[in-house]
């Protein structure tokens, strides 16, 4: 409606003031020149009907910001088609909408069980509805099966039988088809007719309108909200930098702005090349972290282009993988996958939004997720850097706690910042006992923000500190003495000895500098007196005890104070480091050479005389030799033989240390190694050498893919298990230890290294160990052999695998043949011993246990055994 005023004061319609004054070829002040004569009540008139415009775009807007606008369009459209199918007596009518921005016609379904009004979409330009869509033309088409539009599959699938269809375009004001109505079957059986096509344009043209401003509100309600979710989604990924919270909360908040159904964000880690994601679990208190190739399925596909993915029909992508649906019952529809940017325009990760609500993704929800990533974008990159300042922290903390020395760092003044548990420890604090957590706290509060010199009396501490954090010189002063003074308070006293009953009370003191024979609690000298008026009186007196009260603690240590500089290269603190190098710690450092930290700080925990004492233990020795070591090292240089010895050495000693094993000895080019000595072990012992060995097994195989590669001879070795009794101690004196096990245990390990040369294994045990494990590997059973120097006969077994992991199908044939041709081969049924080592040698030509066997059943085909013949092969050589 259009208004108009004349200079003859005439009151502009209602409706049209607002509209005039908004056109664009408006001048400003059109308003005051068309009022300034206006008598006082066309005045008012004027007034109220701008008022009842305003009014009207008031309720318009509460209409987009009304939660219930989605349902309102429902219930129109619902209303629409049932009135229109009675108009026109049909027996099934539908309304598509169109949606221009995804080319498609759209229309609800009737409600399902679980309440909602599902939606179906097809195409614009297939079939009868999108013909009418695209041409704006009327379809009135008496059998339905006779044109060649129709699509007699639907019927098919459905159950219906369509007869005639009338199917009509309705048109905006600017003569756009904006919905498209399909009506099915006429009741009585009679075909739509002229007078039907006419009854209906006496009212598309309303409908036309009502359901473009309806989609008009919609599409403004959507917008509105979408901002609105999106100023809160950037509000609340704003509140954290923890990288976890901002995951939950960026999934959440693009699932609420999105209407979707799911939502992940996929963070990207280019050291693994992978996607990353946590997610809660079933219980939604545990984290799980997911990770997927970043180059796999849709996601990893946008991660690799860095376009975005909008994709209405996820089955018909083939990029999507449906066996994720498969496996666990869920149906994906569609899906909008998009990159997320860092402030320097590189991919940091990839969100995923999975089925929306209604319809597929649009245009405009690309947009939205476009700005959404942008948000965050920039709340990751700030919560991966707050993360990477926390785990650089704990890095250096970590680091800091986990070095033997002890470690101390000052500020510009010389007072301590952070000191680690090995400095806490060297003062007296015994960090291990029942007590030492909470002393220890106790500790590193007492001397954080004390001058290290006050607490460490070290001669000229303080002047070599304060002339490093002035000079940036650095000091090293060796075989410094360092005593100070352990007062304990327990309440657990049993003859004589003090006892940590977990409630004991230790405090650090030092000697007085005015009188030696007493000692100051934490070194707390009086302090100077707080103003004039408290008369002298010290602020803080100091606690002190008699030589008798405490426990004298002398350390022989090296000294190192060096200076603590910023990227710049300025002096920003001190670091005092205090090596100890008191007879405990040179224990230590003796038997950290055969034996993995823990166990010798539990061997420690033993006394200094500890393994000094020999001792009857069971055990299991473990042997291994280099295979042709003369041969491989003759013709390399010195300096290259000792090279490969090292390495080689330093990964099969980690084998050993995993499994707790102590190495007892280098011998040339073998290893001699003790599973259970000098402390028992939680584990079986027999069992923590065998996966040792299969441990070396696979290290040798990455050593030599390693040498491979750089074009160096292969290295084979040979290790021979045995478990028994030995006697084990430690033979020498203090200055030089060696700790070492003695008996036939030890013998026949070394021995059945050898063997496995003959037999062409990597790895033997003896039925000792074998019977110790039998439940948890793999073997078979190589002979009964009768080694040099000894009588009892012993059974050897060809150490396979581990029965957590399955043998491959070649395996377990020819085992099976092994096996029937040694147990015919001992009941001395040669015969058909050669018939199933034959076989077997078929399909491991090489084998040299099968060779073996078949070299003596010839022999004993010829010359048979004597009746009591026991099956024992005896060794001529070690």
């Amino acid at each position: 409606m259009t208004m108009t005023l004349h200079n003859s004061g005439a009151v502009p319609q209602a409706g049209g003031m607002l509209a005039t004054l908004t056109q664009a070829n408006n001048r400003k002040g059109n308003l005051t020149h068309r009022v300034k004569d206006l008598p006082i009540p066309q005045f008012i008139d004027l007034l109220e009907q701008i008022t009842r415009e305003f009014e009207h775009f008031l309720r318009a807007i509460d209409l987009i910001n009304n939660e219930t606008l989605e349902t309102l369009l429902e219930q129109i459209l619902e209303a629409f088609t049932l009135k229109i199918g009675q108009i026109l007596q049909a027996d099934r009518t539908t309304i598509f909408l169109v949606d221009e921005e995804k080319a498609q016609l759209w229309a609800k379904i009737a409600q399902s069980d679980d309440g909602k009004s599902p939606e179906i979409r097809i195409p614009i330009d297939k079939g009868i509805a999108g013909h009418v869509a695209t041409t704006g033309e009327c379809l009135n088409i008496p059998d339905a099966y006779s044109h060649p539009l129709f699509n007699k599959e639907v019927d098919k699938q459905t159950g219906y039988h369509t007869k005639n269809i009338l199917c009509m375009p309705i048109f905006n004001k600017h003569e756009r088809v904006v919905a498209v109505v399909q009506l099915l079957n006429k009741m009585g059986g009679m075909p739509f007719d002229a007078t039907d096509e006419q009854h209906f344009r006496e009212f598309a043209s309303s409908i036309g309108i009502i359901l473009e401003s309806c989609n008009t509100f919609y599409i403004a309600a959507r917008n509105q909200r979408g901002v609105a979710a999106l100023l809160e989604a950037t509000k609340m990924l704003g509140r954290s930098l923890d990288l976890e919270t901002t995951l939950r909360a960026v999934m959440n908040q693009a699932r609420d702005l999105m209407q979707a159904d799911r939502s992940t964000l996929f963070l990207l880690s280019r050291e693994t090349n992978e996607l990353w994601t946590k997610v809660a679990a079933a219980d939604e208190k545990t984290i799980l972290e997911i990770r997927i190739p970043a180059n796999k399925g849709i996601a990893g596909y946008v991660a690799s282009t860095g376009e975005t993915l909008n994709i209405p029909n996820a089955y018909e992508d083939p990029r999507f993988d449906p066996s994720t649906d498969k496996r666990t019952g869920y149906y994906t529809r569609n899906i909008l996958c998009m990159p997320v940017f860092n402030s320097s325009s590189e991919l940091i990760g990839v969100t995923q939004l999975i089925n929306k609500h209604q319809g597929s993704f649009t245009n405009s929800d690309e947009e939205f997720m476009r700005a959404f990533n942008i948000q965050a974008g920039i709340a990751l990159e700030n919560a991966q850097l707050f993360e990477n300042v926390l785990l650089e922290k704990q890095y250096q903390k970590d680091m800091l706690q986990s070095l033997s020395d002890a470690v101390i760092s000052t500020d510009m003044q010389g007072r301590i910042v952070t000191i680690n548990d090995a400095a806490i420890e060297l003062l007296g604090c015994p960090v291990r006992k029942a007590s030492g957590k909470v002393n220890k706290l106790h500790w590193q509060d007492k001397l954080v923000g004390r001058y290290v010199w006050d607490i460490i009396p070290i001669e000229n501490l303080q002047m070599r500190l304060q002339d490093s954090l002035k000079t940036a010189a650095k000091h090293y002063v060796p075989e410094q003495s360092l005593t100070v003074g352990l007062h304990i308070a327990t309440s657990a006293v049993s003859e004589g000895t003090v006892e940590d009953d977990g409630n004991t009370v230790y405090t650090l003191t030092i000697s007085d500098r005015t009188d030696p024979s007493r000692y100051v609690a934490w070194n707390e000298l009086p302090t100077e007196p707080a103003n004039e008026a408290s008369n002298g009186n010290y602020v803080v007196e100091p606690t002190y005890f008699t030589k008798a009260q405490i426990r004298e603690i002398e350390r022989s240590i090296n000294l190192t104070v060096n200076p603590l500089t910023n990227p710049e290269g300025s002096v920003r603190g001190g670091l005092v480091v205090l090596e100890d190098i008191s007879q405990e710690k040179r224990m230590k450092t003796t038997m950290y050479r055969y034996m993995t930290p823990g166990v010798a700080e539990r061997v420690m925990a033993l006394g200094e005389d500890g393994l000094m004492v020999g001792e009857r233990k069971e055990v299991t020795i473990l042997f291994s030799d280099i295979r042709g070591y003369t041969t491989l090292t003759e013709n390399l240089e010195a300096t290259k033989v000792v090279e490969l010895l090292n390495q080689y050495f330093e990964t099969m000693v980690e084998a050993i240390f995993n499994y707790e094993g102590t190495l007892d000895k280098f011998i040339g080019d073998a290893i001699m190694a003790v599973f259970g000595a000098p402390l028992p072990l939680n584990e079986n012992h027999a069992w923590m050498a065998v996966q040792s060995a299969l441990d070396m097994r696979r290290r040798l195989k990455e050593f030599n893919e390693a040498r491979m590669v750089e074009a160096q001879p292969q290295i084979h070795i040979g290790i021979g298990i045995s478990s028994g009794e030995v006697v084990s101690g430690n033979i020498g004196s203090q200055k030089r230890m060696d700790y070492t096990v003695i008996g036939d245990g030890v013998n026949l390990s070394s021995r059945l290294e050898s063997v496995t040369k003959e037999y062409g294994c990597d790895i033997v045990l003896s039925e000792f160990t074998y019977e110790l494990c039998r439940d948890r590997i793999w073997v078979r059973e190589l002979d009964k052999i009768r080694v040099k120097g000894k009588n009892r006969p012993v059974s050897i077994f060809e150490l396979i695998g581990d029965r957590r992991e399955a043998l491959p199908a070649e395996s377990e044939d020819f085992l099976g043949l092994y096996i029937a041709g040694r147990t015919a081969y001992t009941q001395m049924e040669f015969q058909a011993a050669l018939k199933h080592f034959s076989a077997a040698q078929k399909l491991r030509e090489t084998d040299q246990a099968v060779e073996a066997h078949l070299r003596r059943i010839q022999d004993y085909l010829t010359n048979p055994p004597p009746e009591d013949w026991d099956g024992v092969h005896t060794m001529t050589s070690k």
